[in-house]
């Protein structure tokens, strides 16, 4: 993993936590924001797509692992109400899940670019994977998943009013 990578992860991770990690009014700028970031990463990070052998069943895999994050995020998010405003409250499980997330990320790539060089060659060998580059962009698009299918579910519960609870505790 180079330099570059460890960077963005990083501040992925602290950009992540320190914009949701506690109690705050729900607002345009919940939903826009994140959108925005996902929209220029993919435009930033996916172009040129892999899209040679299997490169796209990798990416569109690591996808869904990134939705079902997002989901498992939005369900430990709180939606409720204030004194008349919105509100959404992240705490420890969503901290958890994007701790586990980016460093299950940073583990793979170290491992895999090291003592699983070789392992990862023969899996995207028999898989008809490209190469780094597919993997790159699966990695991405498991990130950028995550953070789109968290913001999209917290908007439909917003406009519905939120006063439903989670599904589980913030």
């Amino acid at each position: 993993m180079s330099l570059t990578q460890w960077i963005l992860s990083i501040a992925l991770l602290a950009w992540a936590l320190l914009r949701n990690v506690g109690t705050r009014e729900v607002t345009l700028m919940t939903f826009a924001l994140p959108t925005a970031i996902v929209a220029a990463a993919a435009a930033f990070f996916l172009f040129p797509l892999p899209t040679a052998g299997g490169d796209l069943t990798l990416i569109a895999t690591l996808g869904v692992v990134g939705a079902l994050f997002g989901v498992a995020a939005s369900a430990v998010t709180r939606l409720h109400r204030r004194e008349g405003r919105l509100t959404v409250t992240a705490g420890a499980g969503f901290a958890a899940l994007w701790i586990v997330m980016i460093g299950a990320r940073i583990i793979f790539a170290e491992w895999a670019s090291g003592p699983g060089a070789r392992t990862v060659g023969m899996f995207s060998r028999d898989h008809a994977i490209t190469g780094p580059d597919a993997w790159t962009a699966g990695l991405v698009v498991m990130a950028l998943a995550m953070v789109l299918t968290r913001t999209l579910l917290l908007a439909v519960r917003a406009q519905r009013g939120a006063t439903q609870p989670a599904l589980v505790g913030a």
